[in-house]
């Protein structure tokens, strides 16, 4: 940037000249905002120029998705039938809001929690082996 008295180079950051001593403006820095788009949220940079505000949409760049091995329905049925009071078989499928909430219930009540959740854990690990329930968090389906 020049100074627009002396018009002497003045670097980013100064606000006096070093020559004359006069203010010097400093450009604007730009302001980022996301706005929404048509594959989800874009960025957009907005700079301060002499013509008014310009605005420069910037797509983001693509995340690539790595598929997840799917989960087994064998080993996810038999963790519900042994150790469902303990939510494990929930956590392996991804589920760990209700996992936890197996997993408190049956450690908070001492273990008289596991009158509910002994049975709830078996019920889930034999609809996992029949196939009722038979997707994982993601939605990926169980394999055999």
């Amino acid at each position: 940037m020049n100074c627009p008295n002396c018009g002497a180079t003045v670097p980013a950051g100064v606000a006096n000249c070093r020559k004359c001593g006069s203010a010097v403006e400093q450009p604007a820095q730009p302001f980022q905002q996301a706005a929404p788009g048509p594959q989800g949220p874009v960025n957009v940079i907005i700079q301060m120029g002499p013509g008014g505000p310009q605005v420069q949409p910037q797509m983001p760049q693509q995340q690539q998705v790595v598929p997840m091995a799917p989960k087994s329905k064998i080993l996810a049925g038999v963790l519900g039938i042994l150790l469902g009071f303990l939510g494990v078989h929930r956590f392996y499928l991804g589920y760990k809001g209700i996992g936890l909430a197996q997993l408190l219930i049956t450690l908070l009540s001492c273990g008289y929690g596991a009158l509910i959740t002994v049975p709830w854990g078996m019920v889930e690990g034999i609809l996992i082996l029949v196939g009722t329930i038979n997707k994982d968090v993601s939605g990926q389906p169980l394999k055999d």
